[in-house]
């Protein structure tokens, strides 16, 4: 057995130290976080994952600045200690659970930065994501996603700028088991061809927090879906929750959104919107499908590497392209800013998509 800080805090799920979580390899914990400007400028976002059972942490920070994504990727080997939340130059701090939390960037390879996330609201629970491809557990993990606005600092390159009056956005935590580290070599006979397609839109909108997802089959079947909203200052207890669509639409010659129109059956939510998009934000920039900084790869005792991506000059119809966050201005019912989160790989149907990464 191991003990470890954890095993201070009555936190325990099995009668094992905290530094066993089950016995799949595949489980992850992770926080997430994202911002934007009420202009629409400065989008950022940032990611903390812990591996128990690869023995790994990574974190990842990423903002845009004139066209250009700047990203920080770190990666330790975690030696069980899953309590402390710093890898590298990146940190997370809880400051009050579920309410405020911090997040640092020591300055590294010319960036850096702090911000402090205060909630809206209480955060809502999504439905548990459970799927399996034939015999296979793909997915079986719980999120909790909460609406907020941000104070702090963000530095490139020797410039900092203060974050905006107002600056708001999203963060997440999510548990559970999904596909992390090195891929498993060994196909799935259930499964000839790749697919997953998702969709999400967590939206600040005058008010309170509006949120939507789908987790879809390749025919357009939902497999998980919730649409939900919390109002400014609410308790867990006044969460309302519901169902919605959306309407999407790609820019052509990728499989990026273009714009969509949301619909709504959420007691006290407006019941249609609109989104605009007005910046791309590549999420391989915090790891996710990035060729060589994906989540939970192991990159020995301690690796930082920066990364620079020119947005005009990224391929729409490259694997690790297709998974984006789109920024948007809201309007219909009801106005403000928001994200429209999308990958779709494989075919999907209800938007005319065929093979692999075949763009629309």
């Amino acid at each position: 057995m191991v003990l470890t800080r954890g095993d201070e805090y009555p936190i325990h799920q099995t009668p094992e130290p905290v530094a066993y979580a089950g016995t799949d390899r595949n489980f992850y914990d992770r926080y997430f976080f994202n911002g934007y400007a009420p202009d629409g400028s400065g989008f950022f976002a940032a990611a903390f994952g812990v591996y128990p059972h690869l023995d790994v942490a990574d974190a990842h920070f990423s903002f845009i600045r004139g066209g250009v994504q700047h990203c920080l990727h770190a990666s330790c080997e975690l030696g069980m200690e899953r309590m402390g939340l710093k890898v590298g130059p990146i940190a997370i701090e809880v400051i009050e659970p579920l309410k405020r939390l911090k997040v640092t960037i020591e300055e590294t390879e010319g960036l850096a930065g702090e911000f402090i996330f205060t909630a809206r609201g209480a955060p809502i629970e999504e439905p548990r994501f459970i799927h399996r491809i034939g015999p296979r557990a793909f997915m079986d993990y719980t999120r909790m996603t909460q609406n907020g606005h941000y104070e702090g600092w963000i530095e490139a390159d020797g410039v900092c700028e203060d974050m905006n009056a107002g600056t708001m956005g999203t963060r997440d935590r999510s548990w559970g088991v999904r596909p992390v580290g090195a891929r498993d070599e060994q196909p799935n006979p259930s499964a000839p061809l790749p697919s997953f397609f998702w969709q999400w839109t967590p939206l600040n909108i005058e008010g309170g927090s509006l949120f939507f997802h789908v987790n879809a089959d390749p025919d357009g079947r939902a497999w998980n879906t919730r649409a939900a909203f919390a109002p400014d200052g609410c308790g867990q207890d006044a969460v309302a929750e519901g169902e919605g669509s959306l309407t999407a639409r790609l820019e052509r010659g990728s499989r990026w959104p273009a714009g969509a129109s949301l619909e709504i059956d959420v007691p006290g939510a407006p019941r249609a919107l609109e989104l605009a998009p007005i910046a791309r934000f590549q999420m391989k920039g915090i790891g996710y499908t990035h060729p060589e900084w994906g989540h939970g790869l192991h990159h020995g005792p301690l690796r930082v590497e920066r990364e620079d991506l020119m947005l005009a000059e990224l391929d729409p119809a490259a694997m690790d392209n297709l998974h984006v966050q789109m920024l948007c201005r809201v309007s219909g019912e009801a106005n403000g800013m928001g994200v429209f989160e999308q990958l779709a790989i494989g075919p999907y149907a209800p938007l005319g998509l065929a093979g692999i990464a075949d763009p629309a």
